[in-house]
């Protein structure tokens, strides 16, 4: 378990570094981990195995301030944990239920203990800012709408293939349209000097 809460804690250090997520932004969580041992998902929970994965990637979120949304397994219609306040930030709708290893998953289950008062939604309405797919348990419905994968040097986390995603704004215009400051200033300092 050591090795797995190792791996969940590079991926997210590695993750925060490639975009580092405001405080108050919204980060999502899929995770099998029946996957993390190597089993067909839904087979074999594991608190063990989600204890391990949350203690790797919990802390350093939590310590930017970053809300953490982890989801439930089909069984609960993809339902999610959140923190109540993230709830009433991100008007999301509370749900009654609650996750356990064979209708929820081990790593809803465990979130929902840890969290300081936790509820249950039932979406995100495609509020998250990036997420991490531990297992393809597919977390890309809470996703903002223009998201983009990170490649990580960590590509499992046990046996369980991981896919990490973060998000941007959509980019909009035609062929006058420019996409960074830099060019925008170009763009001014031309127009200043008359340039075409």
């Amino acid at each position: 378990m050591e090795g797995i809460r190792k791996q969940a804690e590079g991926a997210i250090r590695e993750f925060l570094e490639l975009f580092p997520m405001p405080k108050g932004s919204l980060f999502v969580l899929g995770g099998s981990t029946s996957e993390v041992l190597g089993e067909k998902v839904g087979t074999r929970p594991s608190l063990e195995a989600a204890e391990a994965i949350l203690e790797g990637l919990l802390p350093p979120l939590l310590e930017r301030g970053v809300w953490v949304a982890v989801q439930g397994c089909e069984h609960l219609n993809r339902a999610l944990v959140v923190e109540r306040q993230a709830a009433l930030a991100y008007g999301l709708e509370e749900v009654t239920v609650f996750p356990h290893p064979k209708a929820g998953g081990s790593l809803a289950t465990v979130a929902f203990l840890r969290f300081q008062d936790p509820v249950m939604v039932a979406s995100l309405r495609a509020q998250a800012h990036g997420g991490m797919d531990i297992g393809g348990v597919l977390i890309g419905m809470h996703l903002r709408p223009v998201a983009v994968p990170l490649r990580l040097s960590v590509r499992r986390i046990g046996e369980a293939v991981l896919l990490a995603a973060k998000t941007r704004p959509p980019l909009i215009g035609g062929g006058r349209a420019v996409y960074t400051r830099e060019e925008m200033l170009r763009k001014v300092e031309e127009y200043r000097q008359g340039l075409p």
